[in-house]
């Protein structure tokens, strides 16, 4: 596929419509993880019904997105997936807002997770099409937009709250943020999709293919690292407003905040790794990271206060900066010409990795959630024990 270069004004345009994007699909995760509290006490959930929140939608929205990246070609073709993937998108966040039952929310929940596939991880994929020797310089200004999304999301619920609304009228302003970004890609010009001619594995048949060359890429390396990293970035997230609440003792409202601090610290996190890659080896990066976070996550579960807590949980957000941007372009650079291959394949892991939330809730139902978030202290003790490594391949070549 012919490179890019992310320089042009349309094709900047382009980038920023990228960009907005990743920004409204990760507001919709810092406002659920932040709101969660309200939601749980407003429609009764268990702590089990708040795991089935988070695993379900990922496990049975992944089975609705495998064959998306695949089968979404290229061009003009994944450009139609990607804004039909846009519209549902805003639908599902403003389900979310209408919802008055479990069974509501896990609805919008599911419809949510295919529709953030099509909308999201096809944007990014045409992305990182754009300019491949580039992809975790792109990947670390992707992972800042998130975190912006991330950091705005706990902040809109205190400033609704604040003002006397509710949890429902920030997944309303959510949905509406969601619109803009679907403007934004629907008016911007073609540059970052690369050309019109349909990827190699566009096909069922070519599925066959698409899971020897998956093996031998190494590209399963990088999605197992991808999901087990997950669990003390999405997963921690998801439950560290309860855990501050349950745990802590602090108010929805300071909970929220907290979340927001988190946040704040993996943007401040994204924004340093911006430069640091142009210095420093991504895999080398990586490596110190993690085992700064094995060092730092125990002292924030063991400090006591708030304060310490926070000041702990800045430390450890900032570690792991580095993990999914890395490791995602990682997973693009295995398979070189076959980002629809990458993006099915993220979808499949999705499968295993939805039982991460789901076992969280499970062990705090049982054993309290301070028990539950201390099992994630083996996540970097994990990836240290299963090193990275680049497989040698040719960017745009095959891997026959």
């Amino acid at each position: 596929m012919k490179a890019v270069r992310l320089k042009s004004g349309p094709v900047l345009a382009g980038l920023l419509a990228a960009l907005a994007v990743e920004f409204a699909d990760e507001l919709v995760d810092g406002t659920k993880s932040a709101a969660m509290p309200l939601i749980r006490h407003d429609l009764s959930l268990s702590y089990v019904q708040v795991g089935l929140l988070a695993a379900v939608p990922l496990l049975l929205g992944s089975v609705l997105e495998l064959p998306v990246g695949v089968l979404s070609g290229t061009g003009r073709r994944r450009r139609r997936v990607i804004l039909g993937g846009g519209v549902v998108f805003v639908a599902a966040v403003l389900g979310v807002a209408l919802a008055h039952s479990f069974v509501v929310l896990l609805a919008a929940l599911v419809a949510f997770f295919p529709a953030s596939g099509a909308f999201v991880s096809l944007t990014q994929s045409a992305l990182l099409d754009a300019d491949p020797p580039r992809r975790a310089q792109l990947m670390a200004r992707w992972t800042l937009a998130g975190s912006a999304g991330d950091v705005a999301g706990p902040l809109l619920v205190a400033a609704v709250l604040a003002v006397g609304g509710s949890w429902r009228l920030a997944f309303a302003l959510v949905g509406a943020a969601g619109a803009v970004s679907w403007l934004a890609v629907a008016g911007t010009s073609r540059a970052t999709e690369g050309t019109d001619e349909p990827d190699a594995l566009d096909s069922w048949p070519g599925l066959r293919a698409a899971a020897r060359i998956s093996v031998r890429s190494g590209a399963i390396r990088w999605l197992t690292l991808l999901e087990v990293a997950d669990l003390l970035l999405d997963v921690f997230s998801a439950f560290l407003a309860l855990y501050l609440v349950a745990v802590v003792h602090v108010s929805p409202a300071v909970a929220a905040l907290g979340v927001a601090v988190r946040l704040g610290a993996g943007l401040a996190g994204d924004l340093l790794l911006i430069s640091v890659l142009e210095r420093f080896s991504a895999l080398a990066v990586l490596r110190v990271s993690v085992l700064a976070a094995g060092l730092l996550f125990p002292v924030f579960l063991l400090v006591p206060g708030l304060w310490l807590k926070l000041a702990a949980l800045v430390a450890v957000s900032i570690a792991t900066a580095p993990w999914y941007p890395v490791l995602q372009a990682e997973l693009f650079a295995s398979l070189p010409g076959r980002s629809g291959l990458a993006v099915s394949l993220g979808s499949a892991s999705g499968l295993v990795g939805g039982l991460g939330p789901l076992a969280v809730g499970l062990l705090a139902e049982h054993f309290g959630l301070s028990w539950a978030l201390a099992l994630l202290v083996l996540v970097p003790v994990a990836m240290l024990a299963a090193p990275a490594r680049r497989q040698p391949t040719a960017e745009g070549g095959g891997l026959d």
